[in-house]
């Protein structure tokens, strides 16, 4: 059972209403999901919640294959069955095949040795309170990945954890 409120954009807290309306609008179902319906309980943290998920679409460089790829990871990490359908569903949608969404879960390879590389970084920091071991660090490069990817996979990796956690603490109904 959930333990927060869960909002409709008419009676969520007055700050909250124009990002749960934004939401809702580009929601598929028109609607806000229950997490973004009970983040607005708190204009701080759907506030918090809007700003990395704005920042990360209009400054990432990362293709959307990549970015749902680490999503998937870290949601997987975190252990938030919410998420990890979520991530799925995105990583689906973004061209990856069942078999390789089911290795994104599992921490399995995918068959393309540079993003398992990525996906090792955020598991790794994901699992370890952001922490990653050199080694981890040096495959990812050599694979192909740029500091400033690195970086930007830390953006995904926080916007994952963000969202996991207030999943996990809410204790919110999966709705998709």
């Amino acid at each position: 059972m959930s333990r927060i409120p869960t909002h409709t954009v008419d009676d969520a807290p007055e700050a909250s209403r124009p990002i749960l309306q934004k939401i809702a609008q580009a929601s598929p179902t028109g609607r806000p999901l229950n997490l973004h319906a009970q983040m607005a309980h708190s204009p701080a943290v759907l506030a918090a919640y809007a700003s990395l998920r704005a920042v990360t679409a209009e400054h990432g460089t990362l293709e959307p294959k990549v970015s749902w790829a680490l999503h998937l990871a870290t949601a997987a990490t975190i252990g938030n069955d919410y998420m990890i359908g979520i991530a799925s569903r995105f990583a689906r949608m973004s061209g990856w095949s069942e078999p390789q969404i089911a290795a994104l879960r599992a921490g399995a390879t995918t068959d393309d040795a540079k993003i398992d590389a990525l996906t090792r970084v955020v598991r790794e920091a994901a699992a370890n309170a952001g922490k990653v071991t050199d080694a981890t660090w040096k495959a990812a490069q050599q694979g192909g990945w740029s500091d400033a990817q690195l970086a930007e996979a830390f953006a995904h990796l926080g916007l994952t954890v963000f969202t996991g956690y207030f999943l996990n603490f809410a204790q919110t109904d999966t709705d998709i």
